[in-house]
């Protein structure tokens, strides 16, 4: 089959995300012939192997949706410095999509770009915003930063400090608290909440522009909120 014919089947599978199984059933070819039209496919920039057997169009996705693809079916939304920087509280670039979520703590490195997925308790998992349009989960810049305070204790020391922190207008100290509030742990939500304190009383107001992370190309791009 030719690869213009191939494209075109995928394409009717009008999936963010498919697999080399869906990929199998859509050309009507077995499972070993998909995967290497899969790669053929791959290696002419067609299509990007997000994982094993899981594969994407590269401008048909967003970077910021991958985490929810790929942790899936585990909730996941993009947070902590990322969503920190996209929502102008911090200035410093992040080079990794953060990304909160109740499945297990990992690292993906794709072509889109690599993401770095924590796990909280699934009832802390909440606090986002999705656009159904993109894909992408985001959370509320309050959840982003109690996000990171909450991670604070991790081994991989990723959270332990901020570079200086600049609150936007409508940043909601009383939402912060309440999300502060859905932490299990006593101990861990009075750190929580002191060091929270801590940066509100410390953080300057102003009203950041809108950023993009700049490793991801501007096209791919978009808000969670229209």
């Amino acid at each position: 089959m030719r690869s213009i014919d191939a494209l075109a089947r995928l394409a009717d599978l009008r999936l963010r995300v498919f697999t080399t199984n869906d990929a199998a059933a859509a050309l009507r070819i077995t499972r070993a012939h998909a995967s290497k039209t899969m790669a053929r496919l791959a290696a002419a920039k067609q299509v990007v192997r997000l994982r094993r057997g899981s594969w994407g169009f590269p401008n048909h996705l967003d970077p910021l949706a991958l985490p929810a693809l790929l942790a899936a079916p585990a909730p996941c939304y993009v947070s902590l410095q990322s969503a920190l920087y996209l929502h102008g509280l911090i200035s410093q670039v992040p080079q990794r999509i953060y990304a909160v979520s109740s499945g297990r703590t990992r690292e993906l490195r794709t072509p889109l770009g690599t993401v770095s997925i924590h796990h909280v308790k699934a009832g802390y998992c909440r606090g986002f915003d999705l656009n159904a349009r993109t894909g992408v989960a985001m959370a509320t810049p309050e959840k982003a930063l109690v996000d990171f305070l909450y991670l604070g204790p991790a081994r991989s020391r990723l959270f332990t400090a901020l570079p200086e922190l600049r609150l936007p207008r409508g940043f909601q100290r009383a939402r912060a608290l309440t999300y502060a509030a859905l932490i299990a742990s006593s101990r861990r939500r009075a750190r929580v909440l002191k060091k929270l304190d801590q940066m509100l009383r410390a953080g300057r107001r102003r009203v950041p522009g809108a950023r993009q992370m700049a490793f991801m190309p501007p096209r791919l791009i978009s808000r969670t909120r229209d």
